[in-house]
């Protein structure tokens, strides 16, 4: 570590000293070169990362200053009405404060304005919102309703029962989440310190939240803001990060991805390590950084303290089922990333060394030539997430109407992640899936599902892609009607208020299939140059092509092995052939051609076994090549020794190099998680989940087995002073060794390693009757249309129909339709 010890990292705020987490790694000066280099990434994110223009900030702040006024005339009237005194109104005050991306100043043009109003505790959350009076309709004096009211204000969204309640809305066309913190202060001065740990004194889980935003993103410009020039590589860095996760489809932290804070955090916590690099070079370390870290070593700019007010600080000793946690360095710190799966982490994980494996790219090129062009364009290219994968799923949310239809969609995406990462990856024979964070305002259900039009219509769909595990998979179709259907009992029946036609609708596509919508709108080409894309990157997959050089090899050792043979008889061959020769002599017109062929084939038999042979030497060349094996570049350069010391200081565990990567990769496959049952509480990731003994993830340190040890363990391996306890109880433990000798060591037929699975594998949803719709009564509601007719009781012979209990129910179905008796009833 070069000149860190010139570079203070250290800063003040809110009253108390902060200190970076990890030391500085590299403290040296950008050179000419890397100069040069940063200067083709601004050409670059003048022309494709676009900034706000004058015009657009300046409505911003229109936006927010009246909005702020409105604030604190409410907070004004409230206390009027409550009865206090003048000097109390006077003082009462009220401060709108502002978060994310807009306050850090890396918004792009249309971005949402995050904002927190902070107000004394005269103001109650019901005056937020207003109460309900007599006609279902709101208290006009509340905040939310003189906000509706508004001329300037469009499409205004309350959500009254999140654990962070919160008002969205449209103010001139700049989109603003405004959310309430109630203080317990009788007065809110301009002069609020926001960033002092006393403010959160007798506040509650809701204020709690609202305010860890402002004093996250405070705290995390503060640890940056050492310099000018430290600030602006900041934030150019965390631009074109953000681009990257956008255009990657790993922007969305309710998903399980990234989301602002995170990127923020993380890209903090480079710069705490490469204080004085420039933009570019900071970019491509900050993909040589994350592609490295010893996940699941939590990331965190400074240590997590306790102030004393009673709030859960994140604790690392309690956060064993956290895959990657990020913290957030303000009190209280928590776990900003406790959506993150495994799954999730394998997909991103994937992308960073992508991103790493270009950058690096790059940065040699332009050491080889300085003046060449760079195509930093490949860096941001959108995702092939639509022609990635050869299955796929898609998720309709409908609702009856536009309204209900976005309250509803709301809460279902905020759950999406528990069906895609633990119910169907990890009850399914899946070795990859990935849910795509974005969603297509179009319904792509079957027509012969029953939706009315409105529900088409209000419908927005998500996209899942997934790729079978050819070693579990039995069979030739997967039934995710039994995922789908816990999804909806456990998760989805906890929205209020249900309406009747709110669904989640699935339907199964191939690649092949998938509607040209998607093709057009994430990877702007048509689904033709898509296929084609497809086509190219499976022909150009390594894995691919070492699958066809050994099967190849195969094919060119077996027609080795039949000339071998073909020798091996030669003699007979010889007296077959003389035999044959005799007899042909009978027949004078074919006695020279016969001779000919025969001597054709003696000559031709040598050449092809020489040619043959130079193809097999050729192919075991190619597998054998040491190069194959040689690890990624820049892997063993300078940089990545320095980050693994840091890591080394930072390790829970003293572990060798070998060790930690080897966990890592273990962590990304799954096999490092021992996952218990999950019947987290609805608000786990908001209420910053922290484990219990019940519900966590064990991490096992094993012995690397060789193939055929773990084809032949069957069951985890138990210590000697464990089998002990278990013998002196009575339980009768079975050693390896007497294993073997009863025939334990066996491989059973579903445990020996399948073929790939060579045709396709698609979902199949069993049920293919109607989901009947049942009133509060238990009763089944008549959908109106012609072929059923509900009724309890037999009241008399009806034309063209018949009486009977059926899939919708006990009733008069009509003649000759096909009726299917659930087979759940009870006679």
């Amino acid at each position: 570590m070069s000149n860190s010890a010139s570079v203070d990292m250290t800063t003040r705020i809110g009253g108390r000293v902060v200190t970076p987490a990890l030391p500085v790694v590299s403290a040296q000066p950008p050179t000419e070169l890397e100069l040069s280099f940063q200067q083709k990434l601004e050409d670059y994110c003048k022309e494709n990362v676009p900034l706000e223009s004058t015009d657009g900030i300046q409505r911003r702040e229109r936006a927010l200053n009246r909005m702020g006024q409105l604030a604190r005339e409410w907070i004004r009237h409230v206390c009027v009405k409550k009865g206090f005194p003048p000097d109390v109104v006077n003082i009462a005050g009220g401060q709108l404060f502002t978060s994310g991306s807009y306050r850090l100043g890396v918004h792009e043009p249309g971005a949402d304005i995050d904002t927190i109003l902070v107000a004394p505790n005269m103001c109650t959350r019901e005056d937020f919102f207003g109460e309900v009076l007599e006609n279902d309709k709101r208290d006009p004096e509340s905040l939310a309703e003189r906000i509706r009211q508004h001329p300037d204000v469009t499409n205004f969204v309350p959500v009254e029962g999140a654990a962070v309640p919160i008002l969205t809305f449209d103010w001139e066309g700049v989109n603003i989440d405004l959310l309430f913190a109630r203080l317990n202060s009788t007065s809110i001065p301009a002069s609020l310190d926001i960033d002092n740990d006393t403010i959160l004194d007798g506040v509650d889980g809701a204020t709690e939240k609202s305010l860890n935003g402002p004093r996250v993103t405070n705290l995390i410009a503060k640890l940056v803001g050492g310099t000018k020039e430290r600030y602006q590589t900041f934030l150019t860095v965390v631009r074109c990060v953000r681009k990257w996760c956008k255009s990657r489809g790993l922007y969305s932290n309710k998903m399980g991805y990234w989301g602002g804070v995170n990127i923020n955090i993380a890209t903090a916590l480079c710069v705490q390590l490469y204080p004085l690099d420039c933009p570019a070079s900071l970019l491509r370390k900050f993909f040589l950084v994350f592609k490295t870290w010893r996940w699941p070593t939590p990331v965190m700019l400074t240590r997590p303290h306790d102030a004393g007010y009673g709030l859960t600080v994140w604790n690392a000793q309690h956060s064993h089922r956290q895959v990657a946690p990020i913290i957030t360095p303000a009190y209280p710190a928590m776990n900003s990333t406790l959506a993150t799966s495994r799954q999730t982490l394998q997909i991103m994980h994937e992308e960073f060394c992508r991103g790493h494996a270009i950058i690096d790219k790059l940065w040699k090129k332009h050491q080889e030539e300085p003046d060449a062009e760079l195509d930093w364009g490949e860096l941001f290219m959108p995702s092939d997430f639509f022609i990635l994968y050869p299955n796929y799923l898609s998720l309709c949310i409908v609702g009856p109407t536009q309204t209900d239809a976005q309250a509803w969609s709301g809460f279902v995406e905020s759950r999406l992640r528990k069906l895609v990462s633990d119910m169907l990856g990890r009850s399914l024979p899946l070795s990859k899936i990935q849910l795509w964070p974005k969603k297509i305002e179009a319904c792509v259900a079957d027509k012969g599902a029953l939706l009315t039009r409105a529900q088409r219509e209000n419908c927005s769909t998500f996209f899942v892609g997934f790729q079978i595990d050819a070693l579990r998979m039995r069979g030739k179709q997967l039934n995710v009607e039994l995922q789908l259907s816990n999804f909806r009992e456990w998760e989805l029946s906890k929205f209020m208020p249900f309406v009747s036609g709110m669904d989640l609708v699935a339907k199964s596509f191939t690649v092949k299939e998938l509607p040209k919508l998607c093709f057009e709108t994430f990877m702007n080409m048509d689904k033709n140059e898509a296929m084609q894309r497809r086509k190219a990157l499976r022909k150009a997959d390594p894995r691919r092509q070492e699958k066809k050089r050994v099967r190849k090899l195969q094919e060119l050792k077996a027609r080795m092995a039949e000339i071998k043979k073909r020798k091996e008889k030669g003699e007979e061959d010889n007296v077959t052939e003389t035999e044959t020769a005799q007899e042909e002599e009978n027949n004078q017109g074919d006695e020279v051609e016969n001779k000919v062929m025969i001597e054709r084939k003696r000559k031709r038999e040598p050449e092809e076994a020489l040619t043959i042979k130079g193809e097999v030497d050729q192919a075991e060349i190619k597998t054998d090549d040491p190069d194959d094996d040689s690890p990624p570049p820049g892997e063993n350069s300078e940089e990545a020794n320095l980050l693994e010391n840091i890591y080394d200081t930072i390790a829970q565990e003293k572990k060798t190099r070998e060790e930690a990567e080897a966990d890592r990769q273990k962590l990304l496959a799954g096999e490092l998680l021992d996952e218990g049952d999950l019947d987290d509480d609805d608000d786990e990731v908001d209420n910053m989940y922290t484990g219990d003994a019940r519900e966590t993830y064990m991490f096992r340190h094993q012995k690397k087995l060789n193939r055929q040890q773990m084809n032949s363990m069957r069951a985890l391996p138990l210590g000697k002073e464990e089998v002990e306890i278990l013998r002196q109880v009575g339980v009768a433990i079975v050693s390896d060794d007497e294993q073997k000798v009863v025939g334990g060591n066996m491989v059973q037929p579903w445990r020996k390693p399948r073929q790939e699975i060579s045709m396709p594998v698609k979902i199949n949803f069993t049920t293919k009757w109607d989901i009947v719709e049942l009133d509060s009564n238990g009763h089944i509601i008549d959908k109106g249309d012609d072929d059923f007719k509900p009724s309890r009781n037999w009241t008399g012979r009806m034309a063209g129909f018949e009486f009977k209990l059926g899939e919708r129910g006990l009733g008069y179905y009509r003649t000759g339709k096909k009726v299917i008796v659930p087979s759940n009833t009870a006679y």
